[in-house]
């Protein structure tokens, strides 16, 4: 490895890292605010808006491994300078990505009580949730190609204006969530239904600061029409071999995930609720981490693109290490954190003290959910290495996060803090393999092709 390469990598992952771990902050800090706002409902209207969610976050998912899936290609054509490249993959991305999320809105309008009693068997928990999920399943098309957008931007180093129209759209969906859920200036005070009303005209507002800013400032993703529809069925199917690992890996962890909310859901009121603030916690300390996964896949897919095999390997070992280590140090602060939960949030005596026994687990299992977020996302990713990711969190998640859940839940009745440790075992247990794949060079791959 050179030594400019050598010099480099601090650099760029503090310029490319810093803007989307800011962005991923403004994200999770304003879903905790709308849980803390909602959470001052009541119970019920925090389950409620939390299982309405669920579908939300299938929905990312889903359209993260389309996204995920077509930044392996944009990375390395970045790598290698192939603006046409880089545009037929942004519109590919964002059809597919469009296409998913209609069918989520149909689903979640046409049968918003179905849904939600998928996850509850409490009467009012399923009518706040049918009630939110109507109006916040319009949001779904605006938000996919938000995504799509943002994430392909990511890709070229483009990292500023993904940001700011984080910061515009969450900043106003904060203020409208305050405006619509308690009945401020003369609005009526509309509960669950403002929440979701505040939702949908931040999400348009996104993606219009999205898709002006990208063709304004002329970014390698703001192609013409012709650009973005550019395919042929050579390279759609090498595209498709690519992504769909990375799909199928997203469906499969997200419908795990989904899995412990419905397991949690069914389990009790208090259980979900609980598990819904410990998450909203987890996902405000994962924001760095994010950033820095995100971060690895461009630095690293872009070295691949440009040739430098041996600089992207090393790269992957640094991430590998530095990660971890900065994960258990913010896994630590977790513990002091719950001193502050009952100013937030407001809850009884017992599900505040589960809540305070899930942050207590997830400290000690922060470093292994750092590792394992890095090794997929940042690592095999950008690699090209997507099937083993499939498996990896195949095997974890179904193989023993899920059957322990449901043996903790309805055989052996563990409070909602114990069936939240039986679903921290998969990130300790998976983490061995995949420092064994790290370590074989296996995941290193080139996408692209002669003629490209």
């Amino acid at each position: 490895m050179n030594q400019t390469s050598h010099s480099r990598f601090i650099p760029d992952l503090i310029r490319i890292a810093l803007p989307i771990a800011l962005q991923n902050l403004v994200s999770s800090a304003v879903n905790m605010l709308d849980t803390v706002m909602v959470g001052r409902l009541g119970e019920a209207p925090l389950a409620a808006v939390g299982l309405g969610n669920q579908v939300f976050f299938l929905l990312v998912l889903f359209v993260f491994g389309i996204t995920s899936g077509s930044g392996v290609f944009t990375a390395q054509y970045w790598g290698a300078k192939d603006l046409p490249g880089i545009r037929r993959t942004v519109g590919l991305s964002m059809s597919l990505a469009i296409l998913c999320a209609a069918c989520f809105t149909l689903a979640g309008i046409a049968f918003p009580g179905g849904v939600i009693g998928l996850y509850s068997r409490d009467p009012e928990v399923i009518r706040l949730g049918a009630d939110y999920l109507r109006v916040a399943a319009i949001s779904y098309l605006p938000t996919a190609a938000s995504f799509s957008i943002s994430l392909s931007m990511r890709s070229v180093e483009k990292v500023r204006l993904p940001l700011a129209g984080t910061v515009v759209s969450l900043g106003l969906n904060a203020f409208l969530n305050w405006v619509l859920i308690f009945g401020k200036f003369g609005f009526p005070s509309m509960g669950v239904v403002g929440a979701a009303w505040a939702t949908v005209i931040s999400r348009v507002v996104e993606l219009a600061v999205l898709w002006i800013g990208s063709y304004a400032m002329r970014y390698p993703t703001a192609g013409k029409l012709r650009e973005l529809f550019s395919w042929n069925k050579l390279w759609v199917s090498r595209f498709l071999t690519i992504t769909l690992p990375v799909i199928a890996n997203e469906v499969t962890w997200s419908l795990g995930i989904t899995t412990y909310n419905a397991v949690f859901g069914r389990a009790g009121t208090m259980h979900i609720a609980a598990y819904n603030v410990a998450n909203t916690v987890s996902q405000l300390a994962m924001v760095l981490f994010l950033g820095t996964a995100n971060a690895a896949a461009v630095m690293i897919g872009k070295k691949i693109g440009e040739g430098q095999k041996d600089v992207a390997e090393v790269w992957a070992r640094r991430f590998a290490f530095i990660a971890p280590l900065v994960g258990l140090a913010v896994g630590l602060l977790l513990i002091p954190v719950r001193a502050i939960l009952p100013w937030l949030f407001k809850l009884d005596t017992d599900t505040l003290y589960q809540v305070s026994a899930m942050l207590v687990v997830l400290a000690f299992a922060f470093p292994f959910k750092v590792f394992n977020l890095h090794l997929i996302v940042g690592i095999c990713r950008s690699g090209g290495d997507t099937k083993f990711g499939f498996w990896y969190d195949l095997g974890g998640i179904w193989g023993i996060g899920v059957p322990l859940a449901v043996l903790g839940a309805f055989v052996f009745k563990l409070p909602a803090w114990g069936i939240f440790l039986l679903t921290m075992t998969e990130e300790l247990a998976k983490s061995g393999f995949g420092l064994w794949r790290l370590l074989s060079r296996k995941w290193i791959h080139s996408v692209m092709a002669a003629g490209d």
